[in-house]
């Protein structure tokens, strides 16, 4: 498997940060890479840097967010903002590094996050 930067995606994605307001989010510290030959099963995730990593290495939260090339490129645009849209919200307020899960604490990151997110960045545009 490899990986390599996605310049393209980078801006996008500082785009939807700014477009949707999500303030809390360093895009300078979500970097963004396309992955080749993964077998996963998913279009994207995303990668976080624990705690006990920031103090080892003496750096600030960073998230890694993957696409993986073979499924995400072949998506239209629509179908790609929405999945970095919901990568995105994995990213908790506090920008600590953690992830948040897909339910908890009254928040849940589905489809209907995703949409209603999706309407703004179509009213904002």
């Amino acid at each position: 498997m490899d990986w390599q930067r996605a310049p393209d995606l980078q801006k996008e994605v500082a785009k939807l940060i700014s477009t949707l307001k999500l303030s809390y989010i360093d895009h300078k510290r979500v970097i963004v890479f396309r992955s080749f030959g993964s077998t996963s099963r998913a279009q994207a995730r995303i990668w976080s840097l624990p705690r006990i990593w920031q103090k080892a290495l003496q750096v600030k939260a960073h998230y890694c967010l993957e696409v993986i090339s073979e499924k995400f490129d072949k998506l239209p645009l629509k179908e790609k903002r929405k999945i970095l849209i919901h990568e995105l919200l994995h990213i908790p307020k506090n920008f600590s590094g953690s992830l948040l899960p897909h339910r908890g604490r009254g928040r849940r990151i589905d489809r209907k996050a995703v949409e209603e997110l999706y309407k703004k960045l179509i009213v904002n545009r």
